[in-house]
């Protein structure tokens, strides 16, 4: 086969920046004026729909930039796309909220952004002559300067858009390459359903479990430490700005920890079975109920899922996701409708007798479901 014809996908990479003190006061800056021009854009929209009854779209706002620039001169300091894209974000969050308003579902009116809100900014075009390039192991940024990045992996593809993220221990950027070649792995043959839980944080139709490692819980201490120092010092000081420093990177670790378990399962997942069924579920319904909602975020299932489809796309598998409807009452035996509360954790048909664990019951349910929607006999 060809290079060309080989399958390709879309990916990206972060690295971490080592930038110079000047240009690190020239990426929070940047970042600053981004958030003010975000927040002017969707004060815009709101005020005109509240004032006049009109709607302001994505070109009207983005050709008003150069006039502000001119108005402001210290909007100049962005680069012109950069600043576009901004307004895009916009756009994309008006989007995002009236298409949850046509589904029915409870959403929330694009919010100003504070400064500990607003972590972004992206260069929308990489290359040469463009606002944002790789020079011999360098990035270059257009109005912040020539920057050094630690390359901790190879760069693969085409760079279309590089973001300039702030975490708490630093500046990223993630690059976003598109015709990175697939990886796809040897076929297996194999087929299973997974049910996420929060006794156990998935069971496969072969009963296999992969435990809850519950990296949240086991760090609430140290993160209860960490907030306490921020709350006993005085508001302003250089003091507090350390500690919530210290908060921050407290919290990183926690994601950090969540997203590496994510990434090691879902590809042992991958590297067993050609095809994985998962449940349709919605996650932000399911954090309403108070009991269950920190341990529902501290998994992640929305992330793992996500992960997940990311790595099947690359290596050649498949991942479909079901309707979750009664998977946890039906029967995997017979069929039969057994209702039962969530604290039922066996599952006992009382018409063909079937005794099983809950929650390997739902998998071998939702492996089945998954086969009918592709036409697979069982």
């Amino acid at each position: 086969m060809d290079d060309w014809d080989e399958p390709t996908t879309r990916k990206s990479y972060t690295y971490k920046l080592k930038p110079a003190p000047e240009q690190e006061r020239q990426l929070e800056r940047t970042l600053m004026l981004c958030r003010h021009i975000y927040n002017a854009a969707l004060g815009e929209r709101r005020e005109a729909w509240r004032l006049r009854g009109v709607s302001v779209n994505y070109y009207q706002q983005k050709a008003e930039l150069p006039g502000i620039k001119e108005a402001m001169p210290e909007y100049a300091e962005v680069n012109s796309q950069v600043s576009q894209d901004v307004v895009l974000r916009v756009e994309r969050a008006f989007q995002a909220f009236f298409r949850r308003v046509k589904a029915g579902e409870t959403a929330g009116y694009p919010r100003f952004q504070g400064r500990h809100r607003y972590h972004s900014f992206t260069y929308p075009q990489v290359g040469e002559h463009r606002c944002a390039r790789l020079d011999n192991g360098f990035l270059v940024l257009s109005k912040i300067g020539r920057i050094a990045v630690r390359w901790s992996r190879p760069l693969e593809g085409t760079p279309k858009t590089v973001t300039i993220s702030r975490e708490a221990d630093g500046w990223y950027a993630i690059i976003s390459c598109a015709g990175v070649p697939a990886q796809p792995l040897p076929p297996t043959g194999q087929e299973t359903g997974i049910d996420v839980g929060l006794k156990v944080f998935l069971i496969t139709a072969d009963g296999e479990t992969v435990e809850n490692p519950r990296h949240e819980r086991k760090a609430e201490k140290k993160l209860a430490k960490a907030q306490r120092r921020v709350s006993r010092r005085q508001q302003g000081s250089k003091r507090r700005g350390k500690a919530v420093g210290w908060l921050g990177k407290a919290h990183q670790t926690v994601k950090r920890q969540r997203r590496d378990f994510h990434h090691k399962t879902a590809l042992n997942l991958l590297r067993l079975y050609d095809t994985i069924y998962l449940e349709d579920v919605r996650v932000a319904n399911m954090v309403r109920n108070h009991h269950l909602a920190k341990s529902i975020a501290d998994a992640g299932w929305a992330r793992f899922r996500a992960i997940l489809e990311a790595k099947a796309a690359c290596a050649g598998r498949r991942v479909i996701a079901v309707p979750p409807a009664y998977t946890s009452q039906d029967c995997s035996g017979c069929g039969a409708r057994i209702p039962k509360s969530l604290s039922v954790r066996t599952h006992v048909c009382t018409s063909c007798g079937l005794v099983l664990d809950r929650d390997e019951n739902a998998a071998r349910n939702i492996q089945w479901a998954g086969q009918a929607l592709r036409g697979v006999v069982a």
